[in-house]
């Protein structure tokens, strides 16, 4: 069932569990153990299909087989949380009551139970008067609980504090020891201020009561065996301790063999001892039982044996990868140190690079290479801090946190632990996730890592952190400090089509069934699916689009028969894909006046943008469309300021305050376009516009403009001219101060592009116009060059 069925009024085909001597409340933890066939078939049942069951009581808890008309027909709905077999014939069961529901009809009574139940929706009352007896019902408990020895006043207040008014009374009722009529009575009690006022009457006659009585109120008569929510006490109200003697002892053993640290040792042992003097199906034994289990499970002293060979992590990290130098170079740079110091401190690595460069698989890699187990958590969409850090135990469902939990799940202190998206976690009133990361990322302080539910320090300091992002700018300054980045840029054509070689049509082949005899990619082939039908750094669409075209071939070998080959050439790849999906920027254009091409970085790797200026009747104002964000318009604010500038020097900035207003428009305009990379690309496409020289077609550009004519650097240079040699541009012009970034380039790029390294915008201007700027002459020159010359005087007539 969905919780939305879950939510409706009617619950179809529902099993039903009659309890003897128990009524279980919604918001509430109960065990009970069930020992009859039909119960322990309604429970197997529930557990396989969805866990949700229905719970109600047994009007005779003598009857063994009960009837319809044995059991109230009120009851709750309840999930499953766990079961657990005690001897052949019961199973101990917890279960978390929901809402409160009625029998419509018996739909079967064989093999078990199956009903129609209507969820009853209570009668809520928060008016102040309601609170107010709320505030004198807890007060009530409060000092019933301090009566009573077997309730712990400790784990049931933080519950009640959680809870709205109607599940607090729930939770009251839940605890009382009252006859079974009534605590049915205050189950049937839908108005949440009557249900208040029973409590509280029932409250002061239990303490009166209590007063010089050994056993509590309304303990059940002892009855032979274990049934159905039955509960057996002796004297004083304590629970029969038969099994659990033996419990306590094995717990013993498993802290003795965890090899615990001293602080984590004595905690446990504590808990061992609270557990003793428990009710053993009491949901806070429950709690504590959790709690041990996760401090025994947990790897204190369990080590990976860490293979420190060079070569052969260097041939792992080969045959997983192509190219990726650099990564490789440091994994074999930390492994050589293992060799040399025996307990460096830990490695926190971060790699950002556009989607499918191979971040995620490197992690997997290394482990591979290393010997260590691998473990991954995605932190996309984490906005709550107590998914780094876990819960408090005083919380009802509490959970240690997502790195306990997945440091369990490997069983070793020394795992390769990825951090998957990290820029893609954010924050709300619950907490800053990034903030609770600081400590797990730093190699000084997570040596004592502190999970709220454990509640003692865990050892992270061998675990070897790896870090992944698409983009850096959203990662917090201190968090980023804490970690070493590697920059994964995007693939060349030429690494693209050897990685497509060596790794995706072989896996691809293998997954379909097929060989290379049914199927041969050509290389031009491969390179017609990159050009055409993929854009991307990574090469995630680009085995995509090779899987589509393997399912296609796998149709014709079916039909075909086994013997089917072909050769996949250009023509045949769009046959497979249909009509191309991209298309390159009209580089085979002729030089324009006012269009400059520009060049992006963007977290999916680098993009070419066509910046377009044209002017229209006005007073030298300025225009910008093309979802250009804050920093780019400044940038072209600067630029616009540095062009009337300079055309002041040629003699044109009067005329152009006088009777144009510049319109700048980057197309593509649904996309958002940010930083201040484009200045010397709109400088450029308006001095063109303007003197009306053309700007050259082979020529991309970028570089950060300054107001007087200063070019500054500007990041994500690989990436920017992988673009631009995808588009076929030959030349391109840089920052100088970009100069070092130029070292890293494929060989394959520095054989094709020319790189002019630039210090101002007349270097730039030179480079980009087709033709060289010259200045207009000065007003009062065309004025003496205009003029005709003056008549010359006639001599005077003498006599």
């Amino acid at each position: 069932m969905t919780e939305s069925q879950e939510k409706s009024e009617l619950i179809k085909n529902i099993p039903l569990i009659p309890l003897r001597d128990l009524v279980v409340f919604p918001a509430t933890l109960v065990p009970f153990v069930v020992g009859r066939p039909s119960s322990i078939k309604a429970l197997e049942k529930a557990y396989e299909k969805d866990k949700l069951i229905f719970l109600a009581a047994q009007m005779d808890a003598g009857i063994d087989n009960p009837l319809p008309r044995d059991i109230y027909t009120m009851g709750v709905t309840a999930r499953i949380i766990r079961t657990a077999r005690t001897d052949e014939r019961n199973m101990k069961v917890i279960v978390e009551g929901l809402n409160r529901a009625r029998i419509v009809e018996f739909l079967s009574t064989y093999p078990y139970y199956q009903i129609l139940a209507k969820v009853v929706k209570e009668i809520e009352d928060n008016s102040p008067e309601t609170q107010e007896l709320l505030k004198k019902v807890l007060a009530l408990f409060e000092e019933y609980l301090k009566i009573n020895q077997n309730a712990s006043l400790d784990s049931i207040i933080p519950a009640l504090r959680e809870n709205s008014t109607d599940r607090i009374a729930d939770i009251i009722s839940s605890h009382l020891y009252l006859p079974l009529e009534e605590k049915q009575n205050l189950l049937e009690t839908l108005n949440t201020r009557e249900r208040l006022n029973r409590l509280r009457f029932l409250l002061q006659e239990s303490l009166v009561n209590f007063i010089g009585r050994e056993t509590p109120p309304g303990t059940p008569r002892k009855r032979g065996g274990h049934k159905e929510g039955q509960r057996t006490f002796i004297p004083g109200g304590q629970f029969k301790k038969e099994e659990q003697p033996n419990e306590i002892e094995e717990l013993k053993r498993k802290v003795a063999e965890a090899q615990m640290p001293p602080d984590a040792h004595d905690k446990a042992m504590k808990e061992i001892e609270r557990l003793e003097t428990m009710p053993p199906m009491s949901a806070e034994a429950t709690v504590s039982r959790n709690y041990l289990d996760w401090l025994i499970s947990l790897p204190w002293n369990k080590k990976s044996r860490e293979k420190r060979d060079l070569k052969e992590a260097e041939r792992i990290l080969n045959e997983d990868h192509y190219g990726l130098e650099k990564v490789k170079e440091r994994i074999l740079e930390y492994l050589a140190i293992r060799q040399l110091v025996k307990n460096p401190k830990g490695v926190i690595l971060a790699f950002i690079g556009p989607p499918g460069v191979g971040k995620t698989s490197l992690g997997k890699s290394i482990a591979r290479a290393t010997g260590r187990r691998f473990v991954r958590l995605s932190l996309g969409g984490v906005r709550d801090e107590a998914e780094i850090r876990g819960h408090r135990r005083t919380y009802i469902g509490a959970y240690p946190g997502r790195i306990i939990q997945m440091i369990k799940r490997t069983g070793t202190k020394n795992p390769v632990f990825l951090l998957d998206e990290v820029d893609k976690m954010s924050m709300d009133y619950r907490g800053d996730p990034a903030a609770a990361l600081m400590e797990v990322l730093d190699p000084e302080q997570n040596k004592e890592f502190l999970d709220h539910y454990i509640d003692t320090d865990f050892d992270l300091s061998q675990v070897m952190f790896i870090v992944t992002a698409n983009s850096i700018d959203p990662i917090p300054r201190a968090l980023l400090d804490r970690m070493e980045v590697i920059r994964l840029p995007g693939y060349t054509e030429d690494e693209k089509v050897q990685i497509a070689k060596q790794f995706l049509i072989p896996k691809q082949l293998k997954a379909h069934g097929l060989t290379a005899k049914n199927l041969e990619f050509t290389e031009q082939a491969i390179l017609k699916i990159i050009r055409d039908y993929t854009r991307e750094a990574g090469v995630r669409n680009l085995e995509r689009e090779i899987t589509s075209i393997c399912r296609k071939t796998v149709k014709k070998v079916v039909t075909r028969g086994k013997d089917y080959h072909e050769k996949l050439t250009p023509k045949a790849v769009e046959n497979y894909l249909g009509i191309p999906k991209f298309r390159r920027l009209e580089i085979d254009r002729q030089d324009e006046v006012g269009v400059a091409l520009g060049m992006a970085w963007t977290e999916f790797g680098g993009e070419l943008l066509t910046f377009e200026a044209t002017k229209i009747q006005g007073k030298g104002n300025l225009m910008l469309t093309g979802h250009l964000g804050e920093i780019m318009q400044e940038s072209a604010q600067a630029a616009y300021s540095y062009v009337r500038h300079k055309l002041y020097e040629l003699n044109m900035g009067k005329e152009l305050e006088k009777n144009f207003d510049i319109h700048i428009h980057v197309p593509e305009g649904a996309t958002p376009k940010e930083g201040p990379s484009a200045g010397i690309t709109i400088a450029t496409a308006i001095i063109s516009l303007l003197t009306g020289i053309p700007v050259s077609k082979k020529v991309a550009m970028s570089g950060e403009i300054t107001l007087r004519g200063k070019v500054l650097p500007v990041g994500g240079i690989k990436e920017k001219l992988l673009a631009a040699f995808r588009e076929g541009i030959t030349e391109v012009i840089l920052p100088v101060d970009n100069r070092p970034d130029l070292k890293d380039l494929p060989k394959k790029l520095k054989q094709n592009l020319e790189v002019h390294l630039v210090e101002n915008m007349d270097q730039v201007l030179k480079i980009a116009l087709t033709a060289e700027l010259e200045a207009r002459p000065a007003a009062k020159e065309l004025e003496q060059k205009e003029q005709p010359p003056a008549a010359a005087k006639e001599p005077e007539m003498t006599n």
